[in-house]
């Protein structure tokens, strides 16, 4: 059997090479409320300082980004109000829930994000926390808040796409 020969369907594939890792990321948590409230404009990926238990509890799944937001002071950007659960295991190693972490990004990008939520009206915000590669990140959006005609047009697009998807289903059968 040659190194080309394609796999059918049934046939189960070989392991990944020893020491690769699968680079596709899982998402751990969403805020789906930062799209119903702003447009978001530029999409950054950063990284955050965390301790031991906060990372085990995000694996549990144990994270709420829906109140979080973002905030650039002294040339670096802090994530504030996101809350993980406690840990399962971590006994008297418990971590705080609600403070205030640090995220890391380039020099280059946080550069831009200061000074483009210096102008009036924009801001940066979570979107959602994903594992990469064995790390956390975070995705975290330039944002513009939306009025009140926005959100409606929003909520009526998304019910004519569900209608739609509707009909067209109701069709195949």
């Amino acid at each position: 059997m040659s190194k080309t020969t394609s796999y059918q369907t049934g046939q189960a594939r070989p392991p990944a090479p020893a020491g690769k890792k699968n680079d596709a990321p899982v998402v751990m948590a969403e805020n789906r409320k930062a799209a119903f409230d702003y447009h978001l404009l530029e999409h950054y990926e950063a990284g955050m300082v965390l301790v031991g238990t906060e990372v085990k509890a995000i694996r549990e799944g144990l994270v709420n980004l829906r109140d979080s937001y973002v905030r650039i002071e002294g040339g670096e950007a802090f994530l504030f109000k996101l809350h993980i659960g406690q840990y399962s295991h971590s006994g008297s190693a418990a971590h705080d829930p609600g403070r205030t972490r640090k995220l890391l990004l380039n020099k280059h990008e946080l550069r831009k994000l200061i000074g483009k939520t210096a102008e009036k009206g924009l801001t940066v915000v979570p979107t959602r926390m994903y594992l990469k590669g064995g790390r956390i990140k975070l995705a975290v959006a330039l944002a513009k808040g939306k009025k009140a005609p926005d959100k409606r047009e929003t909520v009526k697009k998304r019910d004519a796409d569900r209608e739609t998807r509707a009909a067209v289903k109701e069709r195949v059968r």
